[in-house]
């Protein structure tokens, strides 16, 4: 689905390929993709290809597990931050595959409270 980000973040993608993601990302997208198809906003065959893109992105990258770190991580961030539990477990994971030096690390999101907590924590947050 393109947006107004979309080139920006295929530029990022292609520049470097060491993608790493929290193991319930690939649910949210599939989430946020089928709810798009629901409504309308994107098409059949459109939702089909975006699920076919996540697959492939999600197997290519390196996929941070549920462990205990990163819940409690989690918790920590909902005390120290305003953010939604989904976004918790992002950061939280994004926290412990840094394993303690976030700054060495680039943090890709464009959710502005989610941005904002990852900035606190000392990610290099992207785009800029």
């Amino acid at each position: 689905m393109r947006q107004q980000e979309t080139d920006l973040l295929r530029a990022m993608l292609a520049s470097d390929r060491r993608l790493a993601l929290w193991w319930g990302t690939r649910v949210e997208a599939v989430s946020a993709i089928c709810r798009l198809r629901r409504t309308g906003e994107i098409k059949e065959h459109s939702a089909s290809r975006l699920l076919r893109e996540i697959e492939r992105l999600a197997t290519a990258a390196y996929e941070v597990q549920p462990i205990e770190a990163v819940r409690e991580m989690a918790c920590r961030m909902l005390r120290v931050h305003e953010l939604r539990a989904a976004d918790a477990f992002q950061i939280a994971a994004a926290l412990v595959w840094a394993d303690g030096s976030p700054s060495a690390v680039g943090f890709v999101c464009l959710d502005q409270r989610l941005r904002a907590a990852a900035e606190r924590e000392g990610f290099d947050v992207l785009p800029r």
